[in-house]
């Protein structure tokens, strides 16, 4: 087993750390799994590029979307997973946010703004976790206590850059003076560049910008193959000795051509990726129309591991493209928010509903961002937040001008909520606390995994039909958006819209989920459950949501303190629902063919074990990344362990 240190920046806070090493050895660890994807603007049926990312972590875990002010000079930028500190020398950028709850934190309010937009139009996605090998770790070593990490990414990009090539050479300036302490990519974009940020050691870095005519699709593997040109500066920034330190340590690998391989030099081996990973880059790659073919390109095995749970999924046989060309063009905006609810359903053997394995649309998937952006637009206005904070299976995208939001909806709930919703196992009973969108599509979706059959089938139809009126209405908010010349005038819509569209989807949302516990509460499972607002017929809502008309309304129409949504009357029970509309799947080839929870989330946990020298840890086949966030599942422990003497604190490291 691999035991994390103390973090440096908790002891000079002073707390005690007296918990002896076999108490941290009896602990489970958790492990996690995000899958990142981009669209380039010349292969979306709009012309706007996208990109974004789901984080997998826990069934129920609770995320939060808030906006961080701006500060004077001198603010300072630190960390709880390891010593990293930076101060600002000049004032910082508005921005909004998706973080962790503070209970999980030590009640600090900043931890990982994974998502979100600066009031310079930049945005950023983090992070996705990928692994180093063996050679670049005896080369240049990550220290887990000192350094850049994921609980800071987003916070030092969207705080301080006005533009994303800005982000990337303040990341790759930090990382020069204080190295990582894990191994990430990043996406950053502004209305003009996106660009892939990587870390390749504790000192070693390289950041592409991203063409418009490719996809890519990451499930955390950092050996996935790319070609560049580290002398095209337009294209490509990295650190000094990214060729020359490998170089000179004996370790540079080289493509068939001679040229030196980034990937293939820093990323993990094909037998250090893992079945979850390659099944769910499998199951992408079908999603897109760019199919692999089982029995050529990979296959379906098990894993088997004394003392652990058997691992089926796909194997590889070779390392696969980063970027790659889908089977179509045209990609709408529902059917990108929908690539992260993808579970393997046309992939054979590769089925999450039928065969048992991981996949992108993962029962654990905490929070999914996707970013649309207009290249060329006004920087406030030229990107769209679609936000879910729940798991992308049964949930829905929310959009949001986030470079623009001052005034978050009161329907998201915020950081001070409780967190012991998270805990509830009936969800039947235990209703979450009132207001909170949050809860409200977490439970949604804990009902429809457990009662796939009877609840998940017409949910999924009757969630997608309100995606779709999101996205439609969004069109008459954005035209509005557009019009407007004034950054007042575009912040009172923004505001407005964002309160607008939420209170929208949270009424919706309820009202569903009020009646989906009617319906389990009544036991008749004759029939499967069907929303009395679907429309079964087209697949669409009875009473359509009125969100354009309350964004662009001349008086307000979200109350500062939204109320308590009516109490629906007993559902219908109709007969079986149509089964719900699928985004346009390319025709296949002939022969196409857990992180798990933290601690006290999970129904199963996975034990650190040592595998080389990659710090990775669980299941060798896994490869995801375990997670400091574990704090939380000490927390109920610490009143205890303090007067034991202290507590130790996790935070991430790799599987």
């Amino acid at each position: 087993m691999r035991k994390t240190h103390p973090v440096n920046a908790l002891k000079k806070l002073g707390i005690g750390l007296a918990f002896g090493a076999a108490t941290i050895m009896s602990m489970p660890t958790s492990a996690l799994a995000c899958t990142q994807i981009y669209m380039g603007g010349k292969l979306t049926a709009d012309g706007n590029t996208y990109y974004g990312r789901a984080e997998d972590f826990g069934k129920r875990y609770l995320k939060h979307y808030g906006i961080e002010p701006a500060h004077e000079p001198g603010f300072k930028y630190s960390s709880i997973e390891s010593a990293f500190e930076y101060t600002s020398n000049k004032p910082t950028y508005r921005y909004s946010y998706v973080r962790d709850h503070p209970s999980n934190w030590m009640g600090r309010t900043d931890a990982y703004s994974e998502a979100g937009i600066n009031e310079k139009g930049v945005s950023c996605s983090a992070t996705l976790s990928t692994s180093y090998n063996e050679e670049a770790a005896a080369a240049d070593l990550i220290d887990e206590e000192v350094g850049l990490g994921e609980y800071s990414y987003g916070s030092i990009i969207l705080g301080e850059s006005a533009t994303a090539r800005e982000g990337v050479e303040l990341l790759g300036s930090l990382i020069d003076d204080q190295g990582v302490c894990t191994n990430d990519q990043i996406i950053i974009a502004d209305n003009n560049e996106t660009w892939l940020f990587a870390t390749l050691s504790a000192h070693q870095w390289i950041a592409m910008k991203l063409a418009d005519d490719v996809a890519s699709l990451n499930p955390n593997i950092g050996s996935l193959n790319y070609d560049v040109d580290l002398n095209d500066t337009e294209n490509c920034l990295h650190s000094e000795k990214i060729q020359s330190m490998p170089e000179e340590k004996g370790f540079a690998k080289y493509s068939a051509d001679g040229k030196f391989d980034v990937a293939q030099t820093y990323g993990e081996s094909l037998a250090d990726s893992g079945v979850n990973q390659w099944s769910r880059y499998v199951q992408g790659r079908d999603y897109f129309g760019s199919q692999l073919t089982e029995g050529t390109d990979y296959d379906i095995i098990t894993v088997k591991e004394k003392g652990k749970p058997d691992q089926k999924g796909a194997m590889v046989s070779e390392i696969q493209p980063l970027f790659f060309k889908p089977g179509k063009s045209g990609w709408s905006t529902f059917e990108l928010i929908r690539a992260f609810g993808n579970r393997g359903e046309n992939v054979p053997g590769l089925n999450a509903n039928t065969d048992g394995v991981y996949c992108i649309g993962s029962e654990r998937n905490t929070e999914i961002n996707l970013f649309q952006i207009r290249r060329g637009y006004d920087p406030e206005v030229a990107t769209i937040q679609w936000e879910m904070l729940s798991r992308a299976a049964y949930s829905v995208a929310i959009p949001l001008y986030s470079a623009l939001i001052t005034e978050v909806s009161p329907y998201f709930s915020d950081q001070t909520v409780s967190f012991d919703h998270c805990k509830q196992t009936d969800v039947v009973y235990n209703e979450e606390p009132e207001n909170s969108i949050n809860y409200v599509l977490m439970d949604i979706s804990s009902l429809c995994f457990e009662n796939p059959d009877t609840l998940g089938i017409s949910v999924r139809a009757y969630l997608d039909a309100l995606q779709n009126e999101l996205i439609e209405q969004n069109k008459e908010v954005d035209a509005a958006m557009l019009a407007e010349t004034t950054t007042e005038g575009r912040t009172a819509l923004a505001n407005k819209a964002g309160k607008a569209a939420t209170e929208n989807t949270y009424k919706k949302c309820k009202a569903l989920l009020q009646e989906m516990r009617a319906y389990q509460k009544a036991e008749n499972f004759d029939q499967p459950f069907t929303p009395s607002d679907l429309n079964t017929e087209i697949n669409g809502l009875k009473v359509s949501i009125t969100y354009a008309k309350d964004a662009l309304a001349t008086d307000p129409v979200t109350p500062d303190q939204p109320g308590t949504p009516e109490q629906p009357g007993t559902p219908e029970q109709p007969g079986t629902p149509e089964q719900p509309g699928t985004p346009e799947q390319p025709a296949k080839p002939e022969q196409p063919t857990t992180k798990p929870e933290k601690p006290g989330k999970s129904d199963t946990t996975t034990t650190v074990t040592t595998n080389k020298t990659n710090t990775k840890g669980g299941l060798p086949t896994t490869g995801d990344r375990f997670d400091g966030r574990m704090v939380a599942a000490f927390a109920i422990a610490g009143v205890a362990v303090i007067s034991a003497g202290g507590y130790f604190l996790y935070r991430r490291n790799k599987e």
